[in-house]
């Protein structure tokens, strides 16, 4: 596979985060974190998995910087876990969970990887959460205290940031339906999270900024495809747009909230804006990181209560192991919307995760053969070079993920890494699309100038 459009110093990179992969949750000082709590439910994680163990990064980081080297990265991004730096969410930082951060930046760059950290996915200390979590407008304040800390002791050496991962699901999933952590089921009233949590990042802009750091944040973004032609159905697309694209990027890139009137006159947050907040929240970012998996395909509701739209089953394609629907069209798509809709205010573009979940299985070879993973990013990233042809500055696409890793509300059940991961004895398979994304980044990087050949 050849990709033409690329730049030459396009950021090849793997992504992870810090609950899913690190483990040694007791040690060193970290505070529990919401994921703790909510693990420790029964009920909540199939088969009652946690995250206490993961992928024992923690203690493997120098195993796993190893393999990030023998891929060829140029880039890996990771997550400072926020209870591991203040173990209550407020206060002075815990310096050996520094120190592990530290190594990790130092082992990072001996092997010639930038460093792109997110300050928060998802696991947000105990404490604050015990106090409102989002919903309290002072976690945004304490949030921008920590990424000061987190900046200090790592920005000599670590360039670029990012605030935020996937606001939009965190807000939905842990406040809005109870599914993820904290599981709160507040369906509507969880609107408050968003505010806060964009309050949170462009209060903790201004931190790294004055430091001169370069700033970003990730949002997972999809199109939106009516399933009709219908007036109705185009009109439930544009309320799930709205809330699930546009909610999370227009603050940022116009300075305005969408309108969410569909979902009803209580649906604002004109009670939890104060003067200044969208000031913060619109600063000019460096880039911005998009997170893309599948479309999503809306039609009307059956009945008018409740939501504005309902979603539809995409047919007529491939579907990963987790049953999303494999569309790599999606993301070039995706692309250019977000160019065409924020013409002069889109900054450069990073796709910070892109992968699918597979059925990987070991052979009497002791092989993971994952071909269907190997055309999931071959044509996504096809898909990118198609965008950037059409005018969309992307500079660098992170393959979701590194590790076998701790899925969420799935635990150790969806396996979306490049590297195959025994949860009992820890060893690390490197898999078939290891090898095809290392072969692929080597190719790419020996084309020269302008990724032409």
């Amino acid at each position: 596979m050849t990709l033409n459009h690329l730049p030459a110093d396009f950021v090849w990179g793997a992504s992870t985060a810090s609950y899913q992969v690190e483990g040694a949750t007791e040690e060193d000082g970290r505070g529990p974190s919401i994921w703790d709590t909510f693990t420790a439910r029964p009920g909540t994680i199939r088969d009652g998995h946690t995250g206490q163990v993961a992928c024992d990064h923690y203690h493997r980081y120098e195993q796993d910087l190893d393999l990030m080297a023998e891929a060829g990265l140029t880039g890996y991004r990771f997550s400072i876990a926020w209870p591991r730096i203040q173990p209550t969410g407020r206060g002075e930082a815990n310096i050996k969970g520094l120190d592990f951060y530290d190594r990790l930046v130092d082992g990072l760059l001996s092997r010639g990887i930038d460093p792109v950290p997110t300050l928060f996915h998802w696991d947000l200390p105990q404490a604050l959460e015990d106090e409102g979590g989002w919903l309290n407008r002072d976690t945004a304040h304490r949030f921008a205290e920590y990424a000061a800390i987190a900046a200090d002791r790592l920005g000599d050496r670590v360039r670029t940031w990012i605030t935020l991962n996937e606001p939009f699901i965190h807000m939905v999933w842990g406040y809005g339906l109870g599914t993820h952590a904290p599981g709160r089921t507040l369906l509507l009233e969880c609107l408050p999270v968003a505010h806060h949590q964009l309050l949170g990042h462009g209060l903790a802009l201004r931190e790294l900024r004055s430091r001169g750091l370069q700033v970003m944040i990730s949002n997972n973004c999809t199109p939106v495809r009516p399933a009709s032609s219908t007036r109705a159905d185009h009109a439930a697309a544009q309320a799930y747009d709205n809330l699930h694209n546009r909610l999370f990027n227009d603050p940022i890139l116009h300075g305005a909230y969408p309108d969410l009137t569909a979902f009803g006159a209580e649906a604002t947050l004109d009670a939890w804006i104060q003067d200044g907040d969208l000031e913060l929240i619109s600063a000019p970012l460096d880039a911005l990181g998009v997170n893309y998996y599948n479309p999503t395909r809306i039609q009307a509701p059956a009945t008018p209560d409740g939501l504005p739209f309902e979603e539809a089953r995409i047919e007529g394609c491939r579907r990963t192991a987790f049953d999303w629907p494999v569309v790599p069209d999606g993301l070039r798509e995706l692309l250019v919307t977000l160019k065409n809709r924020y013409p002069t205010a889109l900054p450069p573009v990073y796709i910070t995760e892109n992968g699918c979940s597979a059925e990987d299985v070991l052979t009497p070879d002791g092989e993971i053969l994952d071909l269907d993973r190997v055309d999931y990013l071959e044509t996504h990233l096809q898909a990118v070079d198609a965008a950037v042809a059409q005018g969309v500055d992307v500079r660098g696409y992170f393959v979701w993920t590194l590790l076998d890793n701790f899925e969420w509300a799935e635990g150790y059940h969806q396996r979306f890494g490049l590297v195959h991961v025994d949860h009992t004895t820890q060893v690390r398979t490197p898999k078939a699309s290891f090898a095809w994304y290392r072969d692929l980044i080597r190719a790419q990087q020996g084309q020269g100038v302008s990724g032409e050949a």
